[in-house]
């Protein structure tokens, strides 16, 4: 199921690379190394591209229909073969099994989706004021996309670029995370099998500053999409402003988001929905609710709820755990020194706060609440990435909004409340991408656009018909015609 080598996937076929070098992947289930990852460099990134440039221009001009037709031989296959993708998935992040299936169901249901939308692929006709002329915009393919993946959610990383860059008539070179590098190859052959041409999809392994500098540094990629952290982000679309050619950056970055309980929720609920919030896929999703803001006069009684709710999340890998590890022991660590700086700084650990010993040498970090947490301190600042959240109190409705507001960041965020006028007020005064009510703080499908403002992200939503505007150009085409010559 896994192999003790992972290539790169190049033109069709696997690439052992031009260095020969390689890393370990260790699973965070239990530390033990799974494979060896081909270690790519310059030279593996520019043959990934002269593939993909090779394959592009036939590839844009077959029709949308016919190449929505692979996606769904694409979705077939991915349901077909849910069981051996989910235990890759959850090999290489340690997420529970059924979270793991869950990823593969949602991919699926994205190339559905994406199929039905290269038979639309809609443009726009409009008046001219000049007779004899038709104005109309179309949809052209950019060319080469560089999709840089995130390692939380390997294969719904892959959905979100690929399905809708294909579609839409682009080749792309996926740059795998060091820590999931195996499903893009996985995904790649599954692509081949539903008729993908020869080098329309390749993958390369390796570092940022290896393998992923000389891809967006390459001008013949037309756009960059990447999610993950804010300073990688930034330090991307620095070094394609610098290119001597210009290309289009999509970021989708982290998150600091809010989930609001006022005086008047259902308690119950919403303890439920700030657990799964907090703690699914061990709390490192985008979309995690790492702040719980707690109106007074329901703090304590919330704050119970919770932390009753939080004792009994699952904690493993297995078919009915909740929380899978953290995805390295790096990561493990450095969540450790957050919290006992944290600690030293006045907050009170309610639960958690410590890794669980039991099943060590997995990377398990007991899901974690704090308290007395200072809104400016730099856990109620910086993303985490961890099953670790903090609660704050606030005395009134305008004071949860501020809190809310109080990061540089903006992707999600959610309230807990009956109070129609609340509702509407949250949802105009609170800046984000995507606002939850009487939910939790995820939650976007295949139809829906995810993104988020300030440090979220720089505009572009994935994925839903919105996404299309990010791997396609509009072409304005104006046609004058003279009826003396019909």
């Amino acid at each position: 199921m896994y192999p003790e080598h992972v290539p790169h996937w190049i033109d069709d076929r696997e690439v052992a690379g031009s260095s020969g070098a390689s890393f370990e992947k260790r699973s965070p289930i239990d530390d033990r190394v799974i494979a060896q990852v081909a270690r790519g460099n310059a030279a593996d990134a520019r043959a990934a591209v002269d593939a993909a440039e090779r394959a592009a221009a036939s590839w844009s001009r077959l029709t949308p229909p016919r190449r929505g037709e692979i996606l769904g031989r694409a979705a077939a296959l991915l349901r077909a073969t849910e069981r051996d993708f989910a235990e890759i998935i959850r090999l290489e992040t340690g997420k529970p099994w059924k979270n793991a299936a869950a990823e593969v169901g949602s991919s699926a249901d994205l190339a559905v989706f994406m199929e039905s939308e290269g038979s639309r692929f809609y443009g726009k006709t409009m008046p001219s004021p000049i007779p004899n002329r038709s104005v109309r915009t179309v949809r052209a393919p950019i060319g080469v996309c560089a999709a840089i993946m995130p390692f939380n959610s390997p294969l719904a990383g892959i959905a979100w670029k690929v399905f809708p860059a294909l579609v839409c008539g682009n080749a792309v070179v996926a740059k795998s995370h060091e820590q999931t590098p195996y499903t893009a190859i996985a995904f790649a052959r599954l692509m081949k099998d539903a008729g993908l041409p020869s080098g329309v999809f390749n993958a390369v392994q390796g570092t940022g500053a290896d393998v992923g500098g000389p891809l967006i540094e390459d001008t013949r990629v037309g756009l960059v999409s990447f999610t993950g952290s804010v300073p990688t982000g930034k330090l991307i679309q620095k070094t394609v402003s610098d290119r001597p050619v210009l290309a289009k950056v999509c970021l989708e970055l982290g998150g600091k988001n809010p989930l609001v309980v006022c005086d008047d929720a259902d308690l119950t609920l919403a303890a439920e929905h700030a657990v799964a919030s907090a703690f699914i896929d061990a709390g490192q999703r985008c979309a995690a609710g790492s702040r719980i803001v707690v109106f007074d006069r329901v703090y304590e009684a919330f704050r119970d709820v919770m932390v009753k709710r939080a004792a009994k999340v699952k904690v493993g890998s297995g078919p009915d755990d909740e929380c899978g590890p953290v995805i390295s022991t790096q990561s493990l660590e450095r969540l450790e020194a957050a919290i006992a700086g944290a600690v030293a700084r006045g907050a009170r650990v309610l639960c958690g706060g410590r890794r669980i010993d039991a099943l060590a040498p997995g990377y398990y970090l007991a899901p974690t609440i704090l308290e007395n947490v200072d809104p400016c301190d730099a856990v109620s600042q910086q993303e985490l990435f961890g099953p670790v959240t903090c609660l704050y109190r606030a005395k009134h409705f305008d004071e949860a909004i501020d809190l809310s507001n109080s990061t540089s960041f903006g992707l999600t965020g959610a309230i807990h409340t009956f109070n129609s006028n609340r509702i509407e007020e949250f949802i105009a005064r609170y800046r984000a991408g995507l606002v939850s009510i009487n939910g939790p703080t995820y939650g976007a499908g295949p139809h829906m656009p995810f993104g988020g403002v300030k440090n979220s992200g720089n505009g572009f939503r994935e994925p839903g018909t919105e996404a299309l505007d990010v791997y396609c150009e509009w072409k304005t085409v104006v046609v004058n015609h003279d009826p003396a010559r019909v």
